[in-house]
Protein backbone atom coordinates (compact mmCIF):
# COMPACT_ATOMS: atom_id res chain seq x y z
CA UNK A 1 0.00 0.00 0.00
CA UNK A 2 1.52 3.06 -1.19
CA UNK A 3 1.81 5.76 2.00
CA UNK A 4 0.65 9.06 0.41
CA UNK A 5 1.48 12.21 2.18
CA UNK A 6 -1.76 14.88 2.72
CA UNK A 7 -2.05 18.18 3.11
CA UNK A 8 -4.23 20.59 4.21
CA UNK A 9 -5.36 23.76 1.64
CA UNK A 10 -6.09 27.11 3.30
CA UNK A 11 -7.85 29.04 0.26
CA UNK A 12 -9.04 32.46 0.45
CA UNK A 13 -12.22 33.58 -1.90
CA UNK A 14 -13.58 37.29 -1.84
CA UNK A 15 -13.88 37.73 2.01
CA UNK A 16 -15.02 33.71 2.48
CA UNK A 17 -12.45 31.31 3.79
CA UNK A 18 -11.70 27.94 2.85
CA UNK A 19 -9.85 24.81 4.63
CA UNK A 20 -9.92 21.06 2.67
CA UNK A 21 -8.34 18.93 4.71
CA UNK A 22 -6.67 15.64 3.99
CA UNK A 23 -6.21 15.92 0.43
CA UNK A 24 -3.71 12.98 -1.14
CA UNK A 25 -0.61 14.67 -2.54
CA UNK A 26 1.45 12.68 -4.54
CA UNK A 27 4.89 13.80 -6.59
CA UNK A 28 6.05 9.95 -6.76
CA UNK A 29 4.50 6.45 -5.80
CA UNK A 30 7.05 4.65 -3.80
CA UNK A 31 6.62 1.02 -4.63
CA UNK A 32 8.29 -1.30 -7.64
CA UNK A 33 4.94 -2.80 -8.55
CA UNK A 34 3.62 0.18 -10.59
CA UNK A 35 5.38 1.33 -13.29
CA UNK A 36 7.13 4.43 -13.34
CA UNK A 37 7.99 5.49 -17.43
CA UNK A 38 6.43 4.89 -20.40
CA UNK A 39 8.84 2.08 -21.04
CA UNK A 40 8.03 0.00 -18.33
CA UNK A 41 4.46 0.16 -19.02
CA UNK A 42 3.42 -3.17 -20.96
CA UNK A 43 2.20 -3.18 -24.39
CA UNK A 44 -0.04 0.19 -25.11
CA UNK A 45 2.23 1.23 -27.91
CA UNK A 46 -0.30 3.42 -29.90
CA UNK A 47 -1.26 4.82 -26.43
CA UNK A 48 2.27 5.87 -25.36
CA UNK A 49 3.07 7.43 -28.76
CA UNK A 50 0.18 9.35 -28.96
CA UNK A 51 1.02 10.92 -24.71
CA UNK A 52 4.69 10.91 -25.91
CA UNK A 53 3.74 13.05 -28.66
CA UNK A 54 1.54 15.87 -26.57
CA UNK A 55 4.54 15.73 -23.54
CA UNK A 56 7.00 16.18 -26.31
CA UNK A 57 4.71 19.39 -27.42
CA UNK A 58 4.35 20.78 -23.96
CA UNK A 59 7.83 20.89 -22.67
CA UNK A 60 9.19 22.91 -25.89
CA UNK A 61 6.16 25.23 -25.08
CA UNK A 62 7.66 26.07 -21.69
CA UNK A 63 11.00 26.06 -23.14
CA UNK A 64 9.82 29.04 -24.68
CA UNK A 65 8.37 30.36 -21.25
CA UNK A 66 4.70 29.64 -22.54
CA UNK A 67 2.22 29.84 -19.36
CA UNK A 68 0.63 26.06 -21.01
CA UNK A 69 -0.41 22.83 -19.79
CA UNK A 70 -0.91 19.27 -21.21
CA UNK A 71 -3.95 18.82 -22.67
CA UNK A 72 -6.51 17.21 -20.35
CA UNK A 73 -6.74 13.57 -20.94
CA UNK A 74 -9.77 10.98 -20.44
CA UNK A 75 -8.88 7.37 -19.70
CA UNK A 76 -11.55 4.60 -19.87
CA UNK A 77 -12.21 0.84 -19.65
CA UNK A 78 -12.37 -2.25 -17.57
CA UNK A 79 -10.87 -1.62 -13.39
CA UNK A 80 -7.60 -2.60 -13.24
CA UNK A 81 -6.21 -2.54 -16.83
CA UNK A 82 -3.89 0.67 -15.92
CA UNK A 83 -5.60 3.87 -15.72
CA UNK A 84 -4.24 5.20 -12.84
CA UNK A 85 -0.82 4.26 -13.34
CA UNK A 86 -0.94 6.07 -16.86
CA UNK A 87 -1.73 9.26 -14.82
CA UNK A 88 1.53 8.32 -12.32
CA UNK A 89 3.76 8.09 -15.27
CA UNK A 90 2.70 11.20 -17.14
CA UNK A 91 2.85 13.02 -13.59
CA UNK A 92 6.77 11.79 -13.73
CA UNK A 93 7.12 11.94 -17.84
CA UNK A 94 6.41 15.98 -17.26
CA UNK A 95 8.28 16.34 -13.73
CA UNK A 96 5.33 17.95 -12.18
CA UNK A 97 3.00 16.71 -9.09
CA UNK A 98 -0.06 14.58 -8.87
CA UNK A 99 -2.57 15.48 -6.33
CA UNK A 100 -5.31 12.18 -5.92
CA UNK A 101 -8.51 12.53 -5.99
CA UNK A 102 -11.91 10.01 -6.20
CA UNK A 103 -15.39 11.62 -7.46
CA UNK A 104 -17.45 10.32 -4.46
CA UNK A 105 -14.74 12.24 -2.40
CA UNK A 106 -15.24 15.75 -3.83
CA UNK A 107 -18.74 16.46 -1.94
CA UNK A 108 -18.70 20.28 -1.78
CA UNK A 109 -17.60 23.24 -3.66
CA UNK A 110 -14.56 24.25 -1.16
CA UNK A 111 -13.07 20.77 -2.11
CA UNK A 112 -12.93 21.34 -5.49
CA UNK A 113 -11.81 24.63 -5.09
CA UNK A 114 -9.10 23.93 -2.84
CA UNK A 115 -7.60 21.65 -4.65
CA UNK A 116 -7.73 23.43 -8.24
CA UNK A 117 -6.61 27.14 -7.06
CA UNK A 118 -3.56 24.97 -5.00
CA UNK A 119 -2.07 23.27 -8.52
CA UNK A 120 1.24 24.91 -10.17
CA UNK A 121 1.68 25.44 -13.85
CA UNK A 122 1.64 22.32 -15.56
CA UNK A 123 0.07 20.00 -12.47
CA UNK A 124 -1.96 16.85 -12.56
CA UNK A 125 -5.56 16.88 -10.90
CA UNK A 126 -6.43 12.77 -11.09
CA UNK A 127 -10.14 12.03 -10.62
CA UNK A 128 -10.84 8.18 -10.54
CA UNK A 129 -14.28 7.35 -10.77
CA UNK A 130 -15.70 10.79 -12.27
CA UNK A 131 -18.65 9.31 -13.51
CA UNK A 132 -19.59 9.56 -9.73
CA UNK A 133 -18.52 13.38 -9.64
CA UNK A 134 -21.95 15.45 -8.35
CA UNK A 135 -23.51 17.23 -11.11
CA UNK A 136 -23.15 20.80 -9.30
CA UNK A 137 -19.20 19.63 -9.33
CA UNK A 138 -19.32 18.98 -12.87
CA UNK A 139 -20.74 22.68 -13.80
CA UNK A 140 -18.11 24.21 -11.87
CA UNK A 141 -15.25 22.19 -13.47
CA UNK A 142 -16.11 23.48 -16.70
CA UNK A 143 -14.64 26.75 -17.01
CA UNK A 144 -11.75 25.61 -14.64
CA UNK A 145 -11.02 23.28 -17.87
CA UNK A 146 -11.68 25.68 -20.44
CA UNK A 147 -10.41 29.18 -19.06
CA UNK A 148 -8.49 28.33 -16.04
CA UNK A 149 -11.19 29.96 -13.85
CA UNK A 150 -13.76 29.37 -11.74
CA UNK A 151 -16.54 31.78 -10.56
CA UNK A 152 -18.55 30.86 -7.34
CA UNK A 153 -21.49 32.72 -5.93
CA UNK A 154 -21.20 34.30 -2.61
CA UNK A 155 -24.44 34.86 -0.54
CA UNK A 156 -27.93 34.75 -1.62
CA UNK A 157 -30.75 37.09 -2.85
CA UNK A 158 -29.86 40.89 -3.37
CA UNK A 159 -26.32 40.54 -1.58
CA UNK A 160 -25.51 37.35 -3.75
CA UNK A 161 -21.55 38.37 -5.84
CA UNK A 162 -19.71 36.31 -8.20
CA UNK A 163 -16.25 35.65 -7.10
CA UNK A 164 -14.08 35.07 -9.77
CA UNK A 165 -10.72 32.94 -9.16
CA UNK A 166 -8.53 32.61 -11.31
CA UNK A 167 -5.98 29.25 -11.79
CA UNK A 168 -2.59 28.20 -12.79
CA UNK A 169 -2.68 26.29 -15.95
CA UNK A 170 -3.28 22.57 -15.02
CA UNK A 171 -4.43 18.97 -16.64
CA UNK A 172 -7.02 17.07 -15.67
CA UNK A 173 -6.69 13.06 -15.80
CA UNK A 174 -9.69 11.32 -15.34
CA UNK A 175 -10.60 7.76 -15.24
CA UNK A 176 -14.16 5.81 -15.38
CA UNK A 177 -14.39 2.29 -15.86
CA UNK A 178 -18.42 3.78 -16.48
CA UNK A 179 -17.74 6.37 -19.88
CA UNK A 180 -21.31 5.94 -20.94
CA UNK A 181 -22.32 7.74 -17.57
CA UNK A 182 -20.52 11.01 -18.19
CA UNK A 183 -22.50 14.00 -19.54
CA UNK A 184 -21.30 15.33 -23.46
CA UNK A 185 -20.11 18.59 -22.00
CA UNK A 186 -17.81 17.18 -19.45
CA UNK A 187 -16.79 14.17 -22.15
CA UNK A 188 -16.12 17.08 -24.82
CA UNK A 189 -13.67 18.97 -22.69
CA UNK A 190 -11.11 16.46 -22.86
CA UNK A 191 -8.59 16.79 -25.81
CA UNK A 192 -8.06 13.36 -25.85
CA UNK A 193 -10.17 10.27 -24.83
CA UNK A 194 -8.21 6.91 -24.61
CA UNK A 195 -9.39 3.47 -24.33
CA UNK A 196 -7.60 0.88 -22.35
CA UNK A 197 -8.01 -2.81 -22.99
CA UNK A 198 -7.46 -6.05 -21.55
CA UNK A 199 -3.74 -7.12 -22.12
CA UNK A 200 -3.16 -10.61 -23.59
CA UNK A 201 -1.44 -13.43 -22.25
CA UNK A 202 1.66 -12.16 -23.25
CA UNK A 203 2.10 -8.86 -22.42
CA UNK A 204 1.02 -10.45 -18.63
CA UNK A 205 4.26 -12.87 -19.56
CA UNK A 206 6.12 -9.76 -19.85
CA UNK A 207 4.90 -7.53 -16.66
CA UNK A 208 6.14 -10.53 -14.56
CA UNK A 209 9.54 -10.35 -16.50
CA UNK A 210 9.49 -6.87 -14.95
CA UNK A 211 8.30 -7.88 -12.12
CA UNK A 212 11.10 -9.76 -11.14
CA UNK A 213 13.14 -7.56 -12.51
CA UNK A 214 12.84 -4.90 -9.80
CA UNK A 215 11.91 -7.35 -6.77
CA UNK A 216 15.00 -7.46 -4.53
CA UNK A 217 13.64 -10.86 -2.62
CA UNK A 218 12.79 -13.25 -5.62
CA UNK A 219 15.24 -13.73 -7.63
CA UNK A 220 13.45 -16.18 -10.75
CA UNK A 221 9.85 -17.23 -11.94
CA UNK A 222 9.76 -20.03 -14.08
CA UNK A 223 7.50 -19.91 -17.53
CA UNK A 224 5.57 -22.11 -16.35
CA UNK A 225 4.34 -20.68 -13.32
CA UNK A 226 4.18 -17.11 -15.26
CA UNK A 227 2.11 -18.71 -17.64
CA UNK A 228 -0.05 -20.29 -15.04
CA UNK A 229 -0.08 -16.77 -13.73
CA UNK A 230 -1.33 -15.15 -17.11
CA UNK A 231 -4.24 -17.64 -17.86
CA UNK A 232 -5.86 -16.76 -14.26
CA UNK A 233 -5.34 -12.90 -15.01
CA UNK A 234 -8.25 -12.02 -17.42
CA UNK A 235 -6.28 -9.60 -19.02
CA UNK A 236 -5.88 -7.67 -15.85
CA UNK A 237 -2.67 -6.36 -14.93
CA UNK A 238 -3.89 -5.36 -11.50
CA UNK A 239 -5.24 -9.40 -11.12
CA UNK A 240 -1.60 -10.45 -12.33
CA UNK A 241 0.58 -8.16 -9.87
CA UNK A 242 -2.26 -9.40 -6.60
CA UNK A 243 -1.19 -12.68 -8.05
CA UNK A 244 2.18 -12.64 -8.38
CA UNK A 245 1.95 -11.27 -4.98
CA UNK A 246 0.88 -13.92 -2.90
CA UNK A 247 3.00 -16.39 -5.03
CA UNK A 248 5.66 -14.05 -3.92
CA UNK A 249 4.99 -14.79 -0.01
CA UNK A 250 4.77 -17.84 -0.38
CA UNK A 251 8.22 -17.92 -1.93
CA UNK A 252 9.55 -15.63 0.56
CA UNK A 253 8.12 -17.85 4.02
CA UNK A 254 9.59 -21.19 2.12
CA UNK A 255 12.95 -19.43 2.14
CA UNK A 256 12.98 -19.77 -1.63
CA UNK A 257 13.47 -16.84 -4.20
CA UNK A 258 12.02 -18.77 -7.02
CA UNK A 259 8.32 -18.87 -7.68
CA UNK A 260 7.72 -22.22 -9.19
CA UNK A 261 5.06 -24.42 -11.10
CA UNK A 262 4.23 -26.10 -7.93
CA UNK A 263 4.39 -23.35 -5.93
CA UNK A 264 1.86 -21.73 -8.09
CA UNK A 265 0.11 -24.69 -8.19
CA UNK A 266 -0.40 -24.08 -4.49
CA UNK A 267 -1.19 -20.75 -4.26
CA UNK A 268 -4.26 -20.86 -6.49
CA UNK A 269 -5.31 -23.92 -4.38
CA UNK A 270 -5.60 -21.47 -1.47
CA UNK A 271 -6.37 -18.82 -3.36
CA UNK A 272 -9.36 -20.49 -4.78
CA UNK A 273 -8.62 -19.70 -8.22
CA UNK A 274 -9.02 -22.48 -10.77
CA UNK A 275 -7.44 -22.55 -14.05
CA UNK A 276 -9.59 -19.87 -15.62
CA UNK A 277 -9.60 -17.60 -13.28
CA UNK A 278 -12.59 -18.38 -11.20
CA UNK A 279 -12.96 -18.05 -7.84
CA UNK A 280 -15.10 -19.70 -5.43
CA UNK A 281 -18.54 -17.20 -5.60
CA UNK A 282 -18.46 -16.88 -9.43
CA UNK A 283 -18.10 -21.15 -9.55
CA UNK A 284 -20.86 -21.02 -6.86
CA UNK A 285 -23.35 -19.04 -8.95
CA UNK A 286 -22.67 -21.24 -12.40
CA UNK A 287 -23.37 -24.02 -10.28
CA UNK A 288 -26.15 -22.85 -8.33
CA UNK A 289 -28.12 -21.99 -11.44
CA UNK A 290 -27.21 -25.43 -13.46
CA UNK A 291 -28.37 -27.23 -10.37
CA UNK A 292 -31.55 -25.03 -9.01
CA UNK A 293 -32.96 -23.89 -12.17
CA UNK A 294 -31.59 -26.29 -15.23
CA UNK A 295 -29.32 -23.59 -15.97
CA UNK A 296 -31.76 -20.57 -16.45
CA UNK A 297 -32.92 -18.45 -17.45
CA UNK A 298 -33.45 -16.77 -13.83
CA UNK A 299 -33.58 -13.19 -12.60
CA UNK A 300 -31.17 -11.08 -11.53
CA UNK A 301 -32.92 -10.36 -8.08
CA UNK A 302 -33.61 -13.87 -7.62
CA UNK A 303 -29.54 -14.91 -8.06
CA UNK A 304 -28.60 -12.59 -5.39
CA UNK A 305 -31.11 -13.63 -2.87
CA UNK A 306 -29.82 -17.43 -3.30
CA UNK A 307 -25.84 -16.32 -3.12
CA UNK A 308 -26.57 -13.71 -0.69
CA UNK A 309 -24.84 -11.39 -2.41
CA UNK A 310 -25.88 -7.59 -4.12
CA UNK A 311 -27.50 -7.70 -7.25
CA UNK A 312 -25.20 -4.57 -8.29
CA UNK A 313 -21.74 -6.50 -6.97
CA UNK A 314 -23.18 -9.65 -9.20
CA UNK A 315 -24.02 -7.28 -12.19
CA UNK A 316 -20.59 -5.55 -12.14
CA UNK A 317 -18.63 -7.33 -10.18
CA UNK A 318 -18.58 -10.88 -11.37
CA UNK A 319 -21.22 -11.11 -14.12
CA UNK A 320 -18.54 -9.32 -16.79
CA UNK A 321 -16.01 -11.71 -17.25
CA UNK A 322 -18.64 -15.14 -17.07
CA UNK A 323 -20.55 -13.16 -20.14
CA UNK A 324 -16.69 -12.43 -21.50
CA UNK A 325 -15.43 -16.29 -21.28
CA UNK A 326 -18.97 -17.41 -22.82
CA UNK A 327 -19.97 -18.59 -19.56
CA UNK A 328 -23.33 -16.56 -19.08
CA UNK A 329 -26.12 -14.49 -21.62
CA UNK A 330 -28.53 -12.22 -20.56
CA UNK A 331 -31.51 -13.04 -21.99
CA UNK A 332 -34.98 -10.97 -21.78
CA UNK A 333 -36.29 -13.81 -19.22
CA UNK A 334 -32.92 -13.77 -17.18
CA UNK A 335 -29.58 -14.96 -17.12
CA UNK A 336 -28.82 -18.31 -18.99
CA UNK A 337 -25.96 -20.60 -18.62
CA UNK A 338 -24.12 -21.87 -21.91
CA UNK A 339 -23.60 -24.98 -23.09
CA UNK A 340 -19.72 -24.19 -23.00
CA UNK A 341 -20.25 -24.44 -19.09
CA UNK A 342 -22.28 -27.20 -18.52
CA UNK A 343 -19.26 -29.13 -20.21
CA UNK A 344 -16.50 -27.21 -18.13
CA UNK A 345 -18.38 -28.27 -14.87
CA UNK A 346 -18.83 -31.55 -15.69
CA UNK A 347 -23.13 -31.31 -15.98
Amino acid sequence: MINRPKKDFNITAGDNNFTVKNVILDSEPEQFFRPTSFQEIIGREREKELLYTMIDSVKKQWQQGKNVALDHILFYGPAGVGKTTFAYVLAKELGVNIVVTTGPAISKPADLLGILTNLERGDILFIDEIHRLRHNLEELLYPALEDYRIDIVMGTGPSAQTVRVSLKPFTLVAATTRIGLLTSPLRDRFGVSIYLDFLSQDNIVSLLKTLVSRDSQIKKIEREAMQKIAERSRGVARIAVKFYKRLRDLAIQAGSDTITADLANKGFKLLGVDKLGLDVLERKLIKTVIKEFNGGPVSLRTLAGILNEDARTIEEVYEPYLIKIGFIQKTPRGRLITPKAFRYFGF
